[in-house]
């Protein structure tokens, strides 16, 4: 395994902070910089020690030489190509740079960057791994093991800029993926972004019920909290992901809805062959989750 000497990362919080900590505790990185515009997560990354030091923006790019933009996705498109702006500035010293982003959207990032001179110094990736928690106080080790990552787009990336990025993966103990930005958000809507909407969904259900019924809660098991768990995760980060990947997950949902419908018609008729059909229906998904 390469080792870089050192990494930025920019977002010092669930996933960009448990990237760090496990980067340079497996010998990735010898430096860690961190870049956080909160001062009170800034100064919590520091004590924590989820970097070496936390710098400003500037001092980062031209410092790292690999730059980990690890916030909302909204705030992403906007900020990877002011980084190849910067690595333009750079000249010569910025030719082995790279900059990658961990975002659950990638067509509108995609398009921000796609006729930018310095596109190939950009690796579009996505770790499929997380918890409902945020900020630098969730940040955790082992966080991505044995999870699967997301190449996007690798073909317009720099063959050795992608190659170094899979050795950063590769310390992180996740297997790669490849695909393209279109089938990315196409899939992450399906597997991810609906799982989050419906989590949402059901909490808020409970919680108007709960305002009449006090003790609902007190009659919560282990069922009702991993299926709602998600409705715990942060608006600031879920927000810009469904106004990126707002066309594919109408589509989910619209389906959703559909099949929510076909659950309530049966329950409405008292149709108890409808209804194990469904379920039975439904079962196979035992096929791909064991």
């Amino acid at each position: 395994m390469s080792k870089v000497g050192t990494i930025g990362v920019v977002g010092l919080g669930l996933i960009g902070g448990s990237m760090a900590i496990d980067l340079k505790r497996r010998g990735f990185a010898g430096t860690v910089l961190g870049v956080e515009a909160d001062s009170v997560n800034a100064a919590a990354a520091e004590k924590i020690g989820l970097a070496d030091s936390v710098v400003p923006l500037d001092e980062c790019i031209e410092r790292s030489e690999i730059i980990i933009v690890a916030i909302p996705v909204g705030g992403a498109v906007k900020l990877i190509p002011q980084i190849l702006d910067k690595f333009q500035a750079l000249g010569q010293k910025a030719k082995d740079k790279i900059v990658i982003d961990v975002c659950s959207t990638k067509e509108n990032l995609a398009r921000s960057v796609h006729y930018h001179p310095m596109r190939a110094r950009y690796v579009a990736t996505h770790p499929m791994a997380g918890t409902e928690y945020s900020g630098p106080w969730a940040a955790m080790p082992g966080l991505y093991d044995g999870h699967a990552c997301i190449i996007c787009d690798s073909q317009e990336s720099d063959p050795k800029a992608v190659r170094t990025i899979e050795q950063l993966y590769d310390a992180l103990n996740m297997r790669t993926i490849y695909m393209n930005s279109s089938n990315h958000d196409v899939h992450t809507a399906y597997i991810s972004h609906i799982s989050h909407v419906t989590s949402f969904a059901l909490a808020l259900t409970v919680l108007d019920k709960e305002k009449d019924e006090k003790h609902i809660f007190d009659l919560a098991s282990g069922g009702f909290s991993s299926t709602v768990r998600l409705a715990k995760s942060s608006p600031d980060m879920w927000t810009p992901i469904l106004t990126q990947n707002r066309d594919n997950i109408l589509r989910v949902m619209d389906t959703y809805i559909e099949k929510m419908n076909a659950f309530r018609d049966a329950v409405a008729d008292s149709d108890e062959d409808r209804m194990r059909e469904l379920i039975t229906e439904a079962n196979k998904i035992k096929r791909i989750i064991r």
